[in-house]
């Protein structure tokens, strides 16, 4: 996966940037948030991203805040909103705004995003509740912890996140546990009880 890209910035366009890394250009998706805060172009750029596989499409997603991509990252495992979707939606809103948001089942600010009707806002209500912290200080981290990361791992692998999770709490705690000796664990520990 790609994770990150540093580069100098060559054009910006209504949705998308390029970024030049040693000879290669990235085309990569922002909200508006991020667009607006760009350098200018010529200028070295770095970029949080998440890469999307698709039939048809291998698309990159960009944001300046790894939190924010944390949050783009929560939002796309809600059913219904895709990561077209949730790049909106943080378009409009930050991630500590959202969480505000949610927190206070302010469901007419999510309406007023574009894309997302009634029933859609309500949905993340329930769905962002407890997933996000307070519009003060999100739960959503830039750096996540290493179990969070063997969750996400597991996920990729075809696995329930209630599956990861009560796998990786049954765990022995390990101070220097990585997110690849988690999931290593966690595969061990599946693989005997299935």
């Amino acid at each position: 996966m790609i994770g990150r890209i540093q580069g100098t910035l060559v054009e910006i366009d209504q949705t998308m940037v390029l970024v030049d890394v040693a000879g290669v250009g990235y085309e990569i998706e922002c909200p508006v948030s991020t667009l607006c805060e760009l350098p200018a172009i010529g200028q070295d750029v770095r970029l949080w991203t998440h890469f999307v596989v698709r039939e048809d499409a291998q698309l990159l997603y960009g944001f300046l805040k790894a939190q924010d991509r944390a949050c783009f990252r929560i939002l796309i495992k809600i059913s219904g909103v895709g990561p077209k979707l949730a790049v909106a939606i943080l378009s409009g809103l930050s991630a500590d705004e959202l969480a505000g948001a949610v927190e206070r089942d302010d469901v007419n600010t999510l309406t007023r995003l574009p894309g997302i009707g009634r029933k859609t806002a309500e949905r993340l209500v329930v769905e962002l509740r407890g997933r996000l912290g307070s519009g003060g200080g999100t739960q959503v981290r830039g750096h996540s912890s290493p179990s969070e990361d063997a969750i996400s791992g597991l996920i990729t692998l075809g696995y329930k996140e209630a599956d990861a999770r009560k796998v990786l709490a049954s765990l022995p705690v390990e101070t220097d546990a990585t997110p690849e000796n988690l999931i290593r664990a966690a595969l061990k520990t599946m693989l005997k009880t299935s």
